[in-house]
């Protein structure tokens, strides 16, 4: 079993499973919400946008199939925006969306961005979840209902240190406050 990261593009046929897992994962969860199909989702954006020199496509590959992936295309000057980071369902709780996470920032870095922002959907706590756990700020109030964002935003400062990503001393404060914050509301679902 040998696991290998791949850049390419939404196009590539190694990249079908991820689209179409992630087209019926956006339908099954928000169908029209929007006023529109969720599987609209999937091509809002040209292909290019997710390419050098300002963005990136990647797959998580194992034994040369596609269990994990993510993109990012540019935001602004220093800040990459997040798209299609997913996981193959049956492969979840693997750890392998934080993998992807940690190799799209490194990605990002070494493209000269310094900052990511992201969105996910209201129907999406595991995303959230991921995001909240990997120093990224919420930049909505998280202790009322997600759903009254719709849409859910991110964003963390990417400083390179010592080859790794590391959190800034704000970023951690606010990763640990993120963090108490999503355990105070999990206690009072579960009390």
């Amino acid at each position: 079993m040998t696991d290998i990261f791949v850049y390419t593009t939404p196009l590539d046929e190694q990249a079908r499973p991820l689209v179409e897992a992630l087209t019926f994962e956006y339908e099954s969860r928000y169908g029209n919400y929007w006023g529109e199909p969720a599987s609209r989702e999937m091509s809002r954006y040209p292909a290019e946008l997710f390419a050098p020199p300002h963005g990136a496509f990647v797959l998580l590959l194992r034994d040369g199939v596609a269990i994990a992936g993510g993109a990012f295309k540019r935001y602004d000057e220093r800040t990459a925006e997040l798209k299609r980071v997913w996981t193959h369902v049956d492969l979840r709780r693997q750890g392998l969306a934080r993998k992807v996470l940690v190799e799209l920032e490194a990605q990002a870095l070494r493209q000269g961005y310094s900052r990511i922002y992201l969105t996910t959907g209201f129907r999406q706590p595991e995303a959230a979840g991921l995001y909240l756990s990997t120093g990224y700020t919420a930049l909505f109030d998280v202790d009322k209902d997600p759903e009254i964002y719709g849409a859910l935003p991110f964003e963390k400062e990417l400083v390179a240190g010592d080859g790794l990503i590391a959190l800034g001393d704000i970023r951690a404060a606010r990763l640990a406050e993120a963090a108490a914050a999503e355990q105070s509301r999990a206690e009072r679902r579960a009390g």
